[in-house]
């Protein structure tokens, strides 16, 4: 079993910066991806990024530039610096682990932009 715990949401004006981080525990194999989804109230769950085993990256057209994944495959840590944040980044960002075809979720982490 795996367990994901997110931490580092809260509320930031716009054009502020917030850094998430999520943590894995468990049986965890050293290949797996881990990434990023977020749901804003009213909306449909939207994906905002990954990062792979060996550092490789994507990420939603909505966020490139502006949001960087890193991982610490020591720590089985993967962080989300967020820099430039919209309004419309506010939602509550879950942390996915993906090992082969099963996936992963943390609890959530809320993230707000307002003025």
């Amino acid at each position: 079993q795996v367990q994901l715990v997110e931490s580092g949401g809260g509320s930031v004006q716009p054009g502020g910066s917030l850094r998430l981080s999520c943590a894995a525990s468990g049986t965890i194999s050293t290949i797996y991806t881990m990434g990023w989804y977020r749901q804003a109230p009213g909306k449909q769950r939207e994906w905002v990024n990954f990062i792979t085993a060996d550092g490789t990256t994507n990420y939603a057209a909505s966020v490139k530039g502006r949001f960087t994944i890193s991982r610490d495959n020591a720590k089985n840590t993967v962080h989300l610096q967020m820099n430039s944040l919209k309004t419309e980044d506010t939602a509550l960002y879950s942390c996915y682990l993906r090992i082969g075809i099963k996936n992963y979720w943390g609890q959530g982490t809320q993230v707000t932009v307002s003025s």
